[in-house]
C-alpha cells in the first residue's frame, strides 16, 4: 500500500531587528513541544502560496506579504508518513499574536538565537536560505 505524501506550506516571517540585522518569528507548538516556523497542511485545491499565507495567519495572527520561495523540505512526520513543506520568506504587515489551539507562544529572535532555539535541522537550514534571499540593506 502506498502512503500519500502530506503536502503543507508555511513561512519564515522576518523583520529588520532594532539596531541592525534580522529577526525571524518562531512558534511553539505545545502538542509537539517544539519550536519551528509556522506551517500546515493545504486544503483541497488550495495553492501552496495561498496555504502558506493562511497557515501563518492562523498560527500567528499576522497577515503577511509573500517574498521569495525558500527550499522545500522533505521528511517523514511523527507517524512515519512522507511530508513535503514549501516555504516562503514573508514580511508581516498587520495583526498580532493570540495563543490558539496549535501555537501557545511566539518569539521574535535574531538569526543566531533562532538557530539555537529551533528544534529541527531543516528549519535551521532555512535560515541560511532566508539570508541569501533577503534584500541588501
Amino acid at each position: 500500500m502506498t502512503v500519500a505524501t502530506i503536502v503543507a506550506a508555511g513561512g519564515v516571517v522576518w523583520r529588520p531587528a532594532a539596531g541592525g540585522g534580522t529577526e525571524v518569528l518562531i512558534v511553539h507548538r505545545p502538542k509537539y513541544d517544539d519550536w519551528s516556523f509556522p506551517k500546515g497542511k493545504l486544503h483541497d485545491g488550495e495553492a501552496s502560496a495561498e496555504g502558506a499565507l493562511r497557515e501563518v495567519a492562523e498560527e500567528t495572527g499576522l497577515r503577511c506579504t509573500l517574498g521569495p520561495e525558500l527550499p522545500t523540505c522533505h521528511y517523514r512526520d511523527r507517524m512515519g508518513r512522507p511530508k513535503t513543506v514549501r516555504y516562503w520568506a514573508m514580511r508581516p504587515v498587520a495583526g498580532r499574536f493570540e495563543p490558539n489551539a496549535e501555537v501557545d507562544e511566539v518569539r521574535w529572535r535574531r538569526l543566531e538565537e533562532a538557530a539555537r532555539e529551533l528544534t529541527y535541522d531543516d528549519d535551521r537550514r532555512l535560515l541560511d536560505h532566508l539570508v541569501a534571499a533577503l534584500p541588501e540593506s
